[in-house]
């Protein structure tokens, strides 16, 4: 007997396309806070370099949107328990947001609270984050610093920047409702070891190592810049085109400069790039050959030759 064809719901599909209809690129204007703690320094550089961009189906992308929503609940959650819990800055009326760096590295906070039953006289960093059951199991037997290092980290640059001595991390288990709380102390020698990273990887102009360099390696297996930074042979993917990834362009206190075009980069500027966008060298896994004012050629190792010239990119042989 024939199989019978699946049946697909039109309006489930059309939900999800809208989420990525809507979706960004995943281009931040900055390193952010939430990510340095990630283990891989090169991947760090390839998101603060803007080499992939960001596509994930709309499913997941609608996961994302359950977390979000699910901190103005936590903040209720707070309330009834006596605490005064401030979301935004009163100064700003907007998030408590950190930087250092020129403003290249930083993040917002979730918010901010004080007289929380746990030590009712001290100012604490929020973290709300929710988890599958398999990774709430995972934090509530190692605790946050082993189970979840990158929200860790996090938190002690929120801490470090803020001038703040403790966190509360409230995690919800997305299956179960179940809530795990752990408050966190600040560690200064840590924050401070997390600021020279990011100040490493804001102000290189090549790539730092890679975690592996084995593309089977389980953390190169599951990253979105695996197709650039293991590209060889016939599986080389080209890098994102914007300003970020050409070699005129360099980060400096509070933006970006073009040396090419003598001018300060807006964030509109260098999400479009140009017509004289040349790639870093690094970012294309073949050899230099020569090169001229608007153009570079390269080699790659099955002897095809190939020049970049802007948008006038073509192959040379």
């Amino acid at each position: 007997m024939a199989e019978l064809p699946a049946i697909t719901s039109l309006t489930r599909e059309a939900i999800f396309s809208g989420y990525e209809a809507d979706a960004s690129d995943g281009f931040r204007s900055h390193l952010g806070a939430s990510l340095i703690g990630k283990e891989c320094e090169r991947a760090l550089w390839y998101d603060f370099r803007w080499v992939t961009r960001s596509k994930h189906p709309g499913r997941l992308l609608r996961l994302f949107e359950t977390g979000q929503l699910e901190e103005a609940r936590l903040v209720l959650n707070l309330r009834r328990t006596g605490a005064t819990v401030l979301e935004v800055d009163p100064e700003t009326g907007r998030q408590f947001r950190v930087q250092a760096h020129g403003g290249h590295f930083g993040g917002s906070l979730d918010g901010v609270a004080i007289n929380l039953l746990e030590a009712p006289k001290v100012w604490h960093v929020l973290e709300f984050k929710t988890h599958s059951n398999k990774s709430f199991g995972d934090l509530v037997a190692k605790k946050v610093r082993e189970s979840k290092p990158q929200h860790f980290a996090q938190m002690q640059i929120y801490m470090h920047l803020m001038g703040i001595t403790r966190s509360m991390y409230l995690a919800v288990n997305k299956d179960t409702d179940d809530l795990y709380v752990e408050r966190v102390e600040a560690d200064v020698t840590y924050a401070e070891l997390l600021l020279e990273k990011a100040r490493r990887i804001i102000f290189a102009q090549t790539p730092l190592p890679r975690i592996s360099e084995e593309p089977s390696w389980y953390q190169c297996r599951m990253c979105d810049h695996a197709p650039v930074c293991h590209a060889s042979g016939n599986s080389v993917v080209a890098p994102a085109i914007n300003c970020r990834t050409c070699l005129h362009s360099t980060p400096v206190d509070g933006g970006w400069h073009c040396d090419r075009h003598q001018k300060r980069l807006t964030e509109v500027d260098q999400r479009s790039g140009c017509e004289q966008h040349l790639y870093l060298p690094p970012l294309v896994p073949a050899t230099q050959v020569d090169a001229g004012d608007d153009w570079v050629d390269y080699e790659f190792t099955n002897g095809v030759r190939w020049r970049d010239a802007g948008l006038k990119k073509h192959a040379a042989n």
